[in-house]
């Protein structure tokens, strides 16, 4: 299972319907529909500015994620953005995997291994 924050951004007929039901009635929605793909609701905020809410949601798979995206954008009332979340141990290993690349524009390649960053070409 994988975490995944869903950033909510409600269009006018979205906020209506969140005064008119209240904030509780639509984080106990969002459980549901998290239930619904075999996962559990971590957190659920509000927030100001151009984000409405805020949802991370613990879910098996990416398939249950991009169908729980899917799901709110076709409803009409709200859109989401999808951000996979990794764990500090994730990263870690992250950290650890070499990685060949040639950034956009350059002949020269770049190797990335352990965090540092090499010229393959000066290890003549």
């Amino acid at each position: 299972m994988g975490k995944y924050m869903f950033q909510a951004r409600y269009t006018s007929e979205g906020a209506k319907g969140v005064m008119a039901a209240g904030g509780t009635a639509r984080r106990d929605a969002v459980a549901k529909a998290v239930a619904s793909v075999g996962g559990k609701l971590d957190a659920f905020y509000f927030a100001f500015g151009g984000v409405d809410a805020f949802v991370i949601a613990e879910l098996p798979d990416d398939v249950s994620a991009a169908a729980m995206s899917m799901a709110v954008g076709a409803s009409g009332p709200s859109s989401t953005t999808t951000v996979k979340l990794l764990t500090p141990e994730d990263m870690d290993k992250a950290a650890k995997v070499a990685v060949t690349y040639r950034p956009p524009g350059s002949r020269q390649r770049l190797g990335y291994a352990r965090g540092a960053r090499t010229n393959p070409a000066s290890r003549a």
